[in-house]
């Protein structure tokens, strides 16, 4: 199995699912700008029924960068039965993939555990009036 390192904390500040190899082929700068710029590309994505992006909703679980620049994201929906549910992971995948230095990106639709609202950081609930 290759090394992966994972972005370990969701936009709330919640633990991922950790899997950080203790060495990693690419290099710790290029590592830190990598998470990054996949962050700011995961924060492009919006529900299109939300005025949230799907990061600050708490619906990326898990984003592993493989030691070949592959990625591969564990994302939820806030209801299985979401209208866009065929298209969002799509639109993952391509935001991610523009992110220069990347290999290719696989996206998972996962609904273990299920998403509620706790998974939004405080920018979500301060735009959707959560609080």
């Amino acid at each position: 199995m290759e090394n992966a390192t994972t972005i370990d904390t969701n936009a709330a500040g919640e633990e991922l699912q950790t899997e950080v190899s203790t060495v990693s082929a690419i290099p710790m700068e290029e590592l830190d700008r990598l998470t990054t710029d996949i962050i700011g590309a995961l924060k492009s994505v919006y529900d299109p029924e939300i005025p949230c992006d799907i990061y600050e909703l708490g619906l990326i679980y898990k984003v592993d960068i493989e030691d070949d620049r592959s990625i591969n994201i564990d994302m939820t929906l806030t209801a299985p039965g979401c209208p866009v549910a065929g298209e969002m992971p799509g639109w993952v995948e391509n935001a991610v993939s523009s992110v220069p230095g990347v290999g290719p990106v696989n996206v998972d639709m996962v609904f273990d555990p299920p998403w509620t609202p706790d998974r939004m950081s405080d920018e979500a609930k301060v735009a959707l009036n959560w609080y």
